[in-house]
This record gives C-alpha cells, sequence and structure tokens, in this order.
C-alpha cells in the first residue's frame, strides 16, 4: 500500500512571516561573564597576544632573522624596567 506525503501546516504565511521576525528581533540571550583569568601554571609562561606595530618597526627587529619575537619582548621588559 504507497502512502501519499503529508504535508505539514504552520499556518498562514503571514503568521509564519511574523514567527520569523520575531525571532529575528528578538534580543540576544545574557552572556555569562567567565571567571577572571587565572595566572599561568608554568612561571614566567609567555601567552600569545596581538599587537600593532609600525612596520618599520617590525622591520628593524627581523632584520636579525630569527627570534626577532625575542628581542622584542627584550626591549620591552627594559622599557618597562623589568
Amino acid at each position: 500500500m504507497a502512502t501519499t506525503p503529508t504535508r505539514r501546516t504552520f499556518g498562514s504565511a503571514r503568521d509564519v512571516a511574523e514567527a520569523a521576525f520575531k525571532s529575528a528581533t528578538a534580543p540576544a540571550p545574557a552572556i555569562r561573564e567567565t571567571p577572571a583569568a587565572k595566572a599561568p601554571a608554568l612561571p614566567n609562561a609567555r601567552e600569545l597576544v596581538s599587537i600593532r606595530l609600525d612596520r618599520d618597526l617590525l622591520e628593524h627587529f627581523q632584520e636579525g632573522g630569527p627570534g626577532w619575537q625575542d628581542r622584542i619582548n627584550a626591549a620591552l621588559r627594559k622599557a618597562a624596567g623589568l
């Protein structure tokens, strides 16, 4: 016996459109704040960060080849008096 697929109705086109609009314009759920960042488990562990530097400054440190990030770190430590 062949079965005929049933068609599901969700109401009028207007009802469907209004429901879609309500879900699209509903306020976003509140974002839970995460606890403050914990100190690294390893002492003096480095942290990956993103920083914007002037092109000429970056080129200055990269001229020495590999280790340019360590040289920037050392220059920043010296400037900070650490």
